[in-house]
């Protein structure tokens, strides 16, 4: 039976600074070997699996970064897309000037290139206006145990995450527990609904 841990917005004492966070959880994920990546990956999609969802008519993922060691979120859409035929896949595409980006609608024939930052982007496709997004896997390192999370620090997800709707829900997967506290946080910044680990789901 899954465990959902709920945790209320409020202080603990053990805190942990986003760029000290940063540094730890990169090497900390660069110390995992493939095979327990694969494990990880296959225990986060059998919690997923568990969680009581909504109807999800359009999700915005994004493709792993092989050299970050991320989460395979393949699995997670591809479970998504089981459940729900129907559903949309949307892609985010990075504006490094501006550090914001949009999100496209993709299918099946849809190309992707790599840019300089390692990331694979839709090279086209129909952006989409981030009101209709049900759901949003954001990418991060580290999260805690009030939801907020540490991701690269450009700032992207968060600014895109306050033009989506207050009931859009934003997803982590995290091949880590949770810290107790990150440091440095701000009223832009927004907290994840869940996030998935090997051995929990975290509800927020």
């Amino acid at each position: 039976m899954i465990t959902l841990l709920v945790f209320e917005r409020f202080n603990y004492y053990n805190h942990m600074k986003k760029e000290e966070g940063r540094r730890i959880y990169k090497g900390k994920r660069k110390e995992l070997s493939e095979a327990e990546r694969v494990k990880a990956n296959d225990l986060m999609l059998i919690q997923f699996q568990k969680v009581d969802l909504p109807e999800i008519h359009h999700l915005l993922s994004y493709w792993p970064i092989e050299e970050n060691q991320e989460p395979n979120t393949s699995l997670f859409s591809g479970y998504l897309e089981f459940k729900y035929p129907s559903i949309k896949f949307l892609y985010p595409k990075a504006d490094f000037q501006k550090n914001e980006m949009e999100a496209v609608e993709v299918d099946a024939d849809t190309a992707f290139l790599k840019n300089a930052w390692n990331i694979h982007e839709p090279m086209d496709g129909t952006l989409t206006d981030a009101a209709v997004i049900d759901m949003v896997f954001v990418p991060l390192l580290i999260f805690d145990k009030r939801g907020y999370r540490i991701g690269y620090g450009q700032g992207f997800y968060d600014k895109y995450l306050q033009q989506c709707r207050p009931d859009c829900l934003k997803v982590g997967f995290c091949y880590f527990e949770p810290v107790d506290v990150i440091e440095g946080t701000h009223e832009f910044d927004v907290p994840l609904n869940l996030c998935i680990t090997p051995n929990n789901v975290y509800v927020f």
